[in-house]
């Protein structure tokens, strides 16, 4: 082949008919060299390019490349520069049955290099059918390539198949699609050509496969709904498209969808109206055309004027236990008493006191007090559902009630069966009349009015937390003769308050007055209770300032916490301070806490916090961070073991001059013996001298007085 190759190259320059004797030469020699036929076949289509295609010598050129074939039917590159240079004559037959051999000569795995070549071809040409049954074959071959058959359908117009094809894509869970696009666009665009072109998309029922759409997209229900009335408009089904936008704008759970429909809706009926007034304008009027339009416009404007109470209806189903919305929808039935009875019927029977937003109560006192406006103050004892029979939040009742005196003595009555306070199991009704609130406005309800019976309230709960519990008691306290009590948290001659008035307190401050002020009575309230209740005190501190303020504020309540607490809770208080600020991302703050309370923790009674601050060590730290914390603990370690030697040897020595020498608590014994029994003895002194010792007391704040700190 060397010497043919050299040969041919001499020949270059010669004269064409020379050149093409060597390669007939050369291959009449080597028929299955590929390397000539390449070349001999390029060298030949390069003398025909600037010829006309009905130059004979494109007919000869042809002819090579079957010789070509005969031998090299297995060469793809010669396939394709044949089926090319039969694309470019535009011999359009003869150039499909080409491509047709090439695919059947070829084996598969070579397929993908004549396909893109195919289609181009096929797409060239107007013949859409040929075209059509050419992509049905490639697409057995590569499915994945369907959204490119179907852009071709929808350019030839041919929208039912592409329709078809695009339910296929859609239904099957494993196709991706090549262009990036989710099964939601796929879905999308396949509504929007039924919905389009309901004339020309026979074989599919566009009401179902959007239908089907609606409970597959949840989040996207306003675009379909628009879809699927926009079907049956473009269908010429008026009545049809009016009842879907009226079931659309009945069930759609979000406002952003309500906006889509209804604004579709009313476009809709604007284009109704116009379309009828241009056709009356074009034919001239009659009564039925007049009546008809007064009929539209009628209905155009009956559903402007529906909008807020649709708006208030999709709120509504968002979360039916929403009290405020019942109230604005009872302000847009205002003159239609009928309705407004229905919303509030309604409103009682479907608001949850457990879920409800707003306060459940204020729609009874609202639908009592319609009834009495309107002088029918006699039929709200005939409701249906009487409000004491609706399962409240709780025991407490609510801060404005509009109890009487003797629904006050009904709720506190002993029931059948009695309950716990607090078992949550049983109905609030029957745990009522243990409620000291309700005692407390029954009380001074009666006092008040002057009609204070002995029977009926002598069995009021008197207990200290009385006066605070409710705020409505202090209205009867302050009639009394004596004046109103002095203020529990100045009362003389107790050093120490119970941590359940500065709760009180503090829940009086948050309701009904400042958060500032409320935080101020935590702070005061962990100065001033007992020392057992400190701890706790500090824990309900820092929940609330979290919960009001943010977990940022709580930093020094933490550091007041650690500086004021028993080593015990202080440790407790530093672990809790170190992980809300690795939560925070403040590794660094983290790493100073673990370091301050290390000195309080003995390694051999606090393996729990070394471990802690190891494992904090190794999500976040280094090398050099981890030795720093082993070199902590033996210095924490040594500084512990110097103060319990030296407590031993002062216990010893006491034991020493007491007793005598250590060879005389067992004689004949060797030094070693005596040192195991010294150190037995020193024990056993040392765990007396514990158990006999009173409790510590420790270092509290007391009202503005201040002791030292540990």
């Amino acid at each position: 082949v060397k010497c043919w190759l050299r040969y041919v190259e001499a020949k270059q320059k010669g004269p064409r008919q020379g050149l093409n004797l060597v390669y007939e030469r050369a291959l009449k020699e080597l028929p299955g060299s590929y390397k000539l036929w390449y070349n001999y076949l390029k060298q030949r289509r390069k003398q025909v390019k600037h010829k006309c295609v009905s130059d004979p010598a494109y007919e000869e050129v042809n002819n090579c490349h079957e010789r070509a074939l005969v031998f090299m039917h297995k060469m793809p590159r010669i396939w394709l520069d044949y089926c090319q240079f039969l694309v470019e004559q535009g011999r359009v037959t003869r150039t499909r049955r080409t491509f047709d051999r090439a695919l059947r000569a070829l084996p598969i795995t070579q397929h993908h290099r004549v396909w893109p070549l195919y289609l181009q071809f096929v797409r060239r040409h107007p013949l859409p059918e040929t075209a059509v049954r050419v992509y049905r074959r490639y697409l057995k071959l590569s499915p994945e390539n369907a959204e490119e058959y179907i852009e071709y359908l929808r350019s030839i117009d041919r929208l039912d198949e592409a329709a078809v094809r695009l339910a296929v894509v859609v239904n099957d869970e494993r196709f991706v699609s090549k262009e990036g696009k989710s099964n939601y666009q796929l879905w999308h665009e396949l509504c929007d050509l039924i919905s389009q072109h309901p004339d020309k998309v026979k074989s599919l029922d566009a009401g179902a496969i959007i239908r089907g759409g609606l409970t597959r997209f949840t989040d996207q229900l306003g675009k379909l709904w628009c879809s699927l009335a926009d079907y049956y408009i473009r269908s010429g089904h008026f009545e049809k498209a009016r009842d879907v936008y009226e079931e659309a704008v009945q069930t759609v759970m979000t406002v952003r969808d309500f906006t889509q429909v209804f604004d579709s809706y009313a476009q809709f009926e604007e284009s109704v109206i116009a379309a009828k007034m241009e056709t009356v304008s074009e034919l001239g009027k009659e009564e039925e055309d007049d009546v008809e339009l007064e009929l539209r416009l009628a209905r155009f404007e009956q559903l402007i004027a529906r909008r807020p109470l649709l708006l208030n209806s999709v709120l509504l189903r968002q979360n039916p236990h929403n009290v405020h919305e019942w109230h604005k929808r009872v302000q847009l039935y205002q003159g239609r008493p009928g309705e407004i009875i229905n919303t509030y019927t309604e409103a009682v029977r479907t608001v949850d006191p457990f879920k409800a937003t707003g306060r459940p109560h204020g729609l009874w006192v609202a639908f009592a007090r319609f009834y009495e406006d309107n002088g029918q103050l006699e039929d709200v004892s005939g409701a249906r559902f009487p409000p004491h029979k609706v399962p409240p939040e709780s025991v407490a009742p609510p801060d404005c009630p509009l109890w009487g005196g003797e629904i006050l003595t009904k709720a506190t009555a002993l029931p059948a069966k009695r309950a716990e306070y607090f078992d949550s199991s049983e109905p609030v009704q029957n745990r009522v009349y243990k409620s000291l609130k309700v005692w407390s406005m029954l009380a001074d309800l009666e006092e008040s009015l002057g009609t204070f019976k002995v029977g009926s309230t002598r069995c009021r709960p008197h207990t200290p937390r009385a006066p605070l519990g409710d705020p409505h008691a202090h209205s009867g306290v302050s009639q009394h003769p004596s004046g109103p009590p002095q203020h529990p948290l100045s009362a003389p001659g107790h050093p120490w308050v119970p941590a359940a008035i500065y709760l009180l307190y503090a829940k009086l401050e948050e309701d009904f007055g400042l958060a500032r002020h409320a935080m101020a009575v935590y702070e005061r309230a962990t100065r001033a209770v007992l020392p057992a209740e400190q701890y706790d005190m500090f824990n309900i501190y820092i929940k609330r300032a979290a919960e009001i303020y943010g977990v940022t504020h709580t930093r020094p309540i933490y550091e007041k916490a650690i500086e004021v607490l028993a080593d015990e809770h202080a440790r407790e208080m530093c672990l809790r301070f170190a992980d809300m600020e690795c939560k925070l991302g403040e590794i660094d703050r983290a790493r100073a806490i673990y370091g301050y309370c290390s000195q309080i923790c003995d390694p051999r009674i606090t393996a729990t916090f070394w471990q802690t601050w190891k494992d904090f060590e190794i999500r976040h730290g280094n090398e050099d961070t981890i030795r720093e914390m082993l070199r902590i603990k033996r210095s924490v370690q040594a500084t512990y073991n110097t103060q319990v030697n030296f407590m031993a040897s002062q216990m010893l020595k006491v034991y020493s001059n007491a007793t005598g020498t250590v060879s005389d608590l067992a004689p004949g014994q060797s030094s070693l013996d005596d040192m195991k029994l010294l150190e037995q003895r020193a024990e056993q002194l040392a765990a007396e001298a514990q158990r006999d010792a009173p409790p510590r007391p420790k270092d509290h704040r007391c009202g503005d007085t201040q002791v030292a700190p540990k």
